[in-house]
């Protein structure tokens, strides 16, 4: 059975990577959850996908130039029902609360603090016990973030996320979208265990399961839910 991923929480219905989003996901009956970590000035991990503020919240500026106490001024939900930026630890914190449940971190590159971030990040896991968790995943376009967790974590299972060409770095996962999935299907239920991103079609959801992708990354997990059912 494929395990559906909610790609950045419930994106599909609430503000990406907010605590709504993550919580109305952890909610169903899927595999887990999908964010992406990027580091502020003062060192902390917080869940935003972009370098900047600019696209997901009413402020602007580059997320590693300001402090975390500036960021969580920021609203990223909606007018009705604001969100501060979360950190790391703290959506740890809620997934711990919903047993079985999967996450895959996503370190954003080119990042200005390069192997840092990796750094960050295993330190925030080594702090909760949760370096051997296996519901933790490791994932990143970075070959060598991926060969830094590795590293770092080596327990913990990674996935190198790709859109033309897949080159395993040491023992990880493979990582295609969905365009490049369907054009080498080589690379579903054999030798690698997969993450297919970002699948929002049923008709790619079923494909998707019926090749034997382990796990896909959705904005809609309702959808997959009904569909792959």
């Amino acid at each position: 059975m494929t395990g559906i991923i909610a790609h950045r929480g419930f994106n599909g219905l609430y503000p990406e990577n907010t605590l709504r989003s993550f919580e109305e996901a952890l909610k169903l009956d899927i595999a887990g959850i999908e964010c992406d970590v990027n580091l502020t000035a003062d060192g902390q991990v917080v869940v935003i996908h972009d370098l900047t503020v600019d696209r997901t919240s009413d402020g602007s500026g580059e997320v590693a130039q300001m402090p975390l106490d500036e960021l969580r001024q920021l609203n990223i939900g909606t007018e009705d029902d604001p969100q501060q930026i979360m950190l790391l630890d703290e959506l740890l914190t809620l997934l711990n609360q919903y047993p079985g449940k999967h996450i895959l971190i996503e370190t954003k590159h080119p990042s200005p603090f390069g192997g840092v971030l990796e750094e960050a990040v295993a330190d925030v896991l080594r702090s909760r016990g949760m370096e051997r968790d296996p519901r933790v995943h490791l994932i990143s376009f970075n070959p060598e973030a991926v060969e830094r967790f590795q590293r770092l974590l080596p327990e913990l299972e990674t996935f190198l996320l790709v859109e033309e060409a897949f080159e395993p770095v040491g023992a990880c996962g493979a990582g295609p979208s969905v365009r490049m999935a369907k054009a080498h299907p080589e690379l579903l239920g054999g030798e690698f265990r997969t993450y297919v991103w970002t699948v929002n079609l049923p008709k790619d959801m079923i494909w998707l399961q019926q090749h034997g992708a382990s796990l896909i990354g959705t904005d809609l997990p309702h959808i997959a839910l009904e569909t792959l059912a």
